[in-house]
């Protein structure tokens, strides 16, 4: 099972940030295209690539570099970091998104109810 964020402060993680979605597992058939292709997480979206079992080249473009990621060793995005990854041989990984905690709400997103009536 791999480390949780806050486990292992070497992650990078600030400190303000929380857990949010979770990819499903992916396997070398199922790994989307999309993620092998240069892709960004959203302005104020982190994410740590979690290798369960095989590994994977993570690349960031911008600064460049590489690393491989396998278990115990996850991989930082953070938030519109140009990335990708390249698949290795067998692997099983999921992606998990991390957020800074709402502290206001935003009423422009929010969808009012109209009252029922009664007939």
């Amino acid at each position: 099972m791999p480390k949780a964020a806050s486990d292992d402060p070497a992650l990078g993680l600030p400190d303000d940030v929380a857990p949010y979605r979770r990819s499903p597992e992916f396997n070398q058939d199922t790994l989307p295209a999309a993620l092998q292709r240069e892709h960004s997480t959203k302005a104020g979206t982190w994410a740590l690539i979690h290798v369960l079992e095989g590994e994977l080249l993570y690349r960031v473009l911008d600064p460049p570099s590489e690393q491989i990621l396998k278990p115990g060793v996850p991989g930082l995005v953070v938030p519109q970091q140009l990335h990708e990854v390249e698949r290795r041989g067998p692997v099983r990984m999921f992606v998990e998104f991390y957020a800074q905690p709402a502290t206001t709400l935003d009423r422009s997103r929010v969808r009012r109810r109209r009252p029922e009536t009664c007939s």
